[in-house]
């Protein structure tokens, strides 16, 4: 099928994009302005020019399928190139202004209601322009009055946070960001994750630092410092979703950033009231409009909090397990002390009965299982993993060890890992093994941000 190119500035950064979608679906949904139109004669022009000096086209990265056992290598789409991305947040200038992002639409009406001029639909229109035209300034609401505008620009601001490091492998084209927000030590780390085709997964945070202290984690070694924010939640996915093109959303264009994984650094559950807030204004159909079952949010065993998630109806569930038995469990998942395996599968198995009205995929639920060599991986363990999730619509993700400075694990070897695999495989529990992405970009969740501290102390 024939292809339509267009360049779109990123008002934040001033960095050009170029973002390729079917000529018939931009016939259909989307109408150039004349100043666009300038600009996409001039870049066809260039482009047949460029064409016909018949270089080659530069090899782009490789990454590799983390859901074969084979590991096959497959073209990085280029559309989710980033050798030309920078400092791609808004660029930060009043942190003192409330900011519009992760305001809920009710509390958006209600910051409206001592705004003179405000219309019944003006909290809508607004709405639109933060999730689906991606502004990143109050002035580019063009159909909002101006004296509204001046109003909003005295107090309010639309703020992603500031990109303090933004890493990419080479090798397989993982995006490691590290974000900071108001206060100087509030930073996580988010991590864009390409998958075969034009979609990967965006890894967020939900607190900064974690006080859980599961031992092969290394966001255990930071303290926790406090929740994010519903804003500070959602700017994870604003930033790639600008850069790759997602934004403005354009109907039935496959996005970029096409899944969201509560997996980075803290307890979703643990801050149930943001996450939840988050999640209802990432999917909700007037605004980014993400479905449900694209959505997963994984936690460490907090039982109790398994009944809220399924209150919000087909968001996928991981649980975060790495253990079969209580005893192994208590020391490398501190957290199951208060709520152990036994109780920790009664909720697992509710939770599955309430997911029944909505789709198969949020009715299974992913069990995580990092690999530690002599630890938890012996072929015993296998099998009885496999006997504790029968009766569970489950899928078990097998990880390899991610090393990460100081730890006292090593991963499993490779050979091993298959065979651990192939058991639980063969006692009719679906199995993947997800092998390690983003070495080379220090990968292992809560690396970056402790290599950025412990730089800033040397510089000292």
């Amino acid at each position: 099928m024939a292809s339509h190119s267009l360049w779109k500035q990123c008002a934040s950064s001033g960095k050009h994009h170029l973002i390729t979608h079917s000529q018939n679906s931009v016939a259909t949904h989307w109408k150039p302005s004349a100043f666009l139109r300038t600009h996409i004669a001039a870049f066809s022009s260039f482009r047949s020019d460029n064409n016909s000096n018949n270089t080659a086209a530069p090899r782009r990265p490789r990454t590799f399928d983390s859901t074969s056992h084979r590991n096959k290598p497959v073209a990085v789409n280029p559309r989710l190139d980033t050798a030309h991305l920078s400092n791609s947040a808004p660029a930060v200038r009043d942190w003192d202004k409330k900011n519009l992002i992760g305001l809920s639409l009710d509390q958006l009406k209600d910051e409206l209601k001592s705004i003179s001029g405000v219309k019944s639909y003006t909290a809508g229109q607004i709405w639109r322009f933060l999730y689906q035209r991606g502004a990143t300034s109050i002035d580019e609401m063009l159909n909002i009055p101006k004296s509204i505008k001046d109003e909003l620009n005295e107090n309010y601001t639309i703020n992603y946070g500031r990109v303090v490091s933004d890493h990419v492998s080479p090798t397989d084209g993982t995006r490691k960001l590290l974000v900071g927000f108001k206060d100087p030590k509030a930073m996580v780390e988010s991590v864009f994750i390409p998958m075969n085709g034009p979609r990967g997964t965006q890894c967020i945070s939900s607190q900064v630092g974690c006080s859980l202290a599961c031992t092969f984690c290394h966001t255990g070694t930071q303290k926790l410092l406090r929740n994010l924010t519903p804003g500070e939640i959602i700017s994870q996915y604003m930033i790639p979703a600008k850069d790759y093109g997602d934004l403005p959303l354009v109907k039935n264009v496959q996005r970029n950033v096409s899944n969201i994984v509560f997996m980075g650094q803290g307890e979703p559950l643990y801050n149930w009231r943001n996450v939840k807030q988050a999640i209802e204004i990432l999917t909700d159909k007037d605004g980014i409009g993400m479905p449900k079952s694209k959505i997963t949010v994984s936690t460490s065993g907090v039982a109790p909090g398994l009944a809220k998630l399924a209150e919000l109806g087909g968001i996928s569930l991981a649980i975060s397990l790495h253990a079969t038995n209580d005893n192994l469990r208590d020391e490398i998942v501190p957290i199951n002390k208060t709520f152990p395996i036994k109780v920790l599968m009664e909720a697992c198995a509710d939770y599955a009965k309430k997911m029944e009205s909505c789709n198969r995929d949020s009715q299974r639920i992913t069990f995580e299982y990092v690999m530690l060599k002599d630890v938890n991986d012996s072929f015993q363990e296998a099998r009885a993993l496999a006997d504790l999730l029968r009766d569970i619509p489950s899928h078990v993700n097998l990880i390899p060890f991610n090393p990460w400075p100081g730890s006292q694990y090593v991963s499993s070897p490779r050979d091993h890992i298959v065979g651990f695999s192939r058991i639980i495989e063969n006692l009719g529990v679906p199995t993947t093994i997800r092998w390690p992405r983003g070495l080379d970009v220090m990968g292992a969740c809560g690396q970056l941000k402790s290599t950025y501290d412990q730089e800033k102390l040397t510089q000292k």
